[in-house]
């Protein structure tokens, strides 16, 4: 890994053992609320946050504008999934007890408009996190994957991670999705599912031809831990930094919860017109 945390403190709040089960924009808006407190300060420390929800499909700004998305939102939700469009890039993405979310906040310089190095962050917590297992992990776009993107993450061909990026003035969140457990090929399929609802009719392909069969999970591939393993092994990747100091947290601090609630309620409103 590379040694990004060298000589600072990391902030780690890890809830993984409490899925959330209500609004999927709760979780998102304490990374909001930190980025916007790291865009004030840039003294504060960077946050790792891990968190897993139990039901929901999480959108992209493109995928929110398909013509029938209202339609395959309004489906989603009578089979009891949350739904939202999320701040970072990317597309849409199923959240489940088998999905680890892992968001690096942290301030960055206002004129640092390159989003490489904070992608190569990631890419390299979760490389080190894989332990024996790294040399088997590639990095770069997995055609017929969800979310695709140039920092795909690989294993043997199938994806089990995708990362996003949401940037502020001067602060930067770089969210990632890891499907930890359960079937990469049936997540997929829920994603296509989405799909083939909401572009229905459309002929410009400005969304995700999606191919369940290229998603995969770490469980699939072999990679032992489940998710209470994962969360550990970033836990240990983030201590291989000998000279940061980790702070672990396994519930969010009253002032962070605070200042979330107001970035909640901004990012309900921009949620407003999505899927009514």
């Amino acid at each position: 890994m590379q040694n990004s945390w060298t000589k600072t403190s990391v902030q780690l709040l890890d809830t993984v053992s409490r899925p959330y089960t209500g609004e999927v924009l709760v979780p998102f808006s304490l990374d909001e609320a930190y980025a916007r407190q790291c865009a004030k300060n840039e003294t504060l420390p960077p946050l790792v946050h891990l968190w897993r929800h139990e039901r929901a499909l999480v959108l992209g700004a493109r995928d929110a504008k398909l013509p029938y998305a209202g339609d395959a939102i309004s489906e989603l939700r009578m089979k009891g999934y949350e739904t939202a469009v999320r701040q970072s890039g990317g597309a849409a993405v199923p959240l489940g007890p088998g999905v680890v979310n892992l968001s690096l906040v942290m301030p960055a310089g206002a004129t640092d408009l390159n989003p490489e190095p904070f992608f190569v962050h990631m890419v390299e917590l979760i490389r080190t996190a894989l332990g024996t297992d790294r040399a088997r992990m590639s990095s770069g776009e997995v055609v017929g994957a969800y979310c695709p993107g140039s920092y795909d993450l690989a294993i043997d061909g199938l994806k089990f991670c995708g990362i996003a990026q949401r940037r502020l003035t001067r602060a930067v969140a770089v969210q990632a999705f890891v499907n930890v457990e359960g079937s990469g090929c049936a997540y997929g399929e829920q994603v296509l599912s989405f799909y083939q609802v909401a572009a229905k009719g459309t002929t410009v392909q400005n969304f995700p031809q999606v191919q369940p069969e290229r998603m995969a999970s770490l469980a699939e591939l072999g990679v032992p831990g489940g998710v209470s393993g994962f969360a550990a092994r970033i836990r240990e990747a983030l201590m291989t930094c000998e000279e940061s100091a980790i702070t672990v947290m396994n519930s969010c601090p009253t002032w962070l919860e605070e200042e979330a609630e107001k970035a909640l309620g901004t990012l309900k409103g921009r949620n407003l017109l999505v899927g009514s």
